[in-house]
């Protein structure tokens, strides 16, 4: 029986997990060991535990470790917290290899603690890039502290490769989160407005807006930007509460001033996968910075703003549409999206981050792969050189 234990720490990582949590607790050679922490835990941002319990995921253990505050000095602080609650985590319970997701500021404390207590780490989504965030430099961190490398792209690969990574430990299987398109049911208009109890009309514009955390002095400029761009549009809008990164407070105050003035935009603390991956097949547009609108919503050939620095370098399809974060050219671009002429030529449009079946690929090398002593050694792979100018 291999011990396969899986860390979320944000509703966004969850989305990801959820297809190879599935999987893995379907195998019967596997014991899944789930580790909850971070946004999860807490009330300020929905307490999405009870989501994950819902579900019918057993929780291995809770690592409280998110600092109340939208600081630079509270994310700091609740990575110490992180590293000294998944010490005393792992000194207790020590799975044969660890799965963790991506860039947010909490895996470096299980990565951190994981590492003298020699867990193998499997790392998804590295090799991709987003320098507008600090999240840019966290997930390349993981990446050199990782053993095992699940990318979503040829170019994620190289990337990886080029940073020094073993090839045979870099498996290319796409992106688990475009598999909830084949696991989870959609819903309809008429079900997500029961769900969320909203007066939801079509057509109308999902919005979800995070820190640009290296360029955090600009935050609420940006956003005031965004919401004059909004203003414009005389539709029903849904928008999504931001991640827990430095200044999101003040994208929370701002969001909901908007929505008090506008009748038809309702901003929602937590919507679940589910209701999120159903409002991204029933929107007009998607409109702001999350990842989501590049890896998910190209499966959905939904139309996407893309705003400012956040994703900037991230692979991305036709569906996006890149401006700065001027009220302008938001409002130009997201007319152009909502268009008939737009949404036509996306008819063909394929998801550069995968086909759907990612997290079969993953949980069979999971299941396989050989987890001796030898795969915590790590040695630097040398790429071959290259040829100079003249040579």
């Amino acid at each position: 029986m291999r011990n396969i234990g899986v860390v979320t720490t944000s509703r966004s990582d969850y989305g990801i997990c959820a297809p190879i949590l599935r999987r893995l607790q379907a195998a019967e050679d596997v014991k899944l060991m789930l580790f909850v922490a971070g946004m999860h835990l807490s009330p300020e941002y929905g307490q999405t535990v009870r989501l994950i319990e819902e579900d019918g995921f057993e929780i291995t253990d809770r690592i409280e470790l998110l600092i109340s505050g939208d600081s630079p000095t509270a994310a700091a602080k609740s990575v110490g917290l992180g590293t000294i609650g998944f010490a005393q985590t792992f000194s207790r319970i020590k799975p044969d290899v660890l799965v963790v997701v991506g860039d947010r500021f909490e895996l470096l404390s299980v990565v951190i603690a994981a590492l003298p207590y020699k867990i193998p780490l499997a790392h998804l989504h590295g090799g991709e890039a987003s320098e507008g965030a600090f999240d840019d430099s966290i997930r390349h961190a993981i990446t050199k502290m990782s053993h095992l490398h699940f990318v979503s792209n040829d170019q994620a690969a190289q990337r990886v490769r080029q940073m020094g990574e073993d090839p045979s430990k870099v498996y290319v299987t796409g992106a688990p989160g475009i598999d909830n398109l084949n696991d989870i049911p959609m819903l309809n208009a008429e079900q997500i407005r029961d769900q969320l109890g909203l007066d939801l009309q079509l057509p109308f514009l999902l919005v979800c807006y995070h820190p640009v955390t290296l360029y955090g002095e600009d935050t609420k400029s940006q956003l005031l930007e965004l919401c004059a761009a909004l203003r414009e549009f005389d539709l029903d809008m849904v928008i999504t509460y931001p991640n827990a990164d430095p200044q999101n407070r003040a994208i929370i105050e701002l969001l909901q001033s908007f929505t008090r003035e506008r009748s038809n935009s309702w901003l929602i603390e937590n919507l679940g996968t589910q209701v999120y991956f159903s409002l991204m097949r029933l929107a007009s547009a998607m409109v702001g910075n999350s990842s989501s609108g590049l890896i998910e919503a190209p499966s959905f050939r939904l139309p996407v703003v893309n705003i400012g620095e956040r994703q900037r370098g991230r692979l991305r399809a036709a569906n996006v549409i890149d401006v700065s974060c001027r009220q302008t050219e938001i409002a130009t671009a997201l007319q152009r999206a909502i268009s008939e002429s737009f949404r036509e030529g996306l008819r063909d449009l394929q998801n550069p981050y995968g086909d759907g079946k990612a997290s079969q690929r993953i949980v069979h090398v999971l299941r396989t792969v050989d987890l001796g002593s030898q795969l915590v050694v790590k040695r630097f792979h040398m790429l071959e050189p290259s040829l100079t100018v003249g040579q």
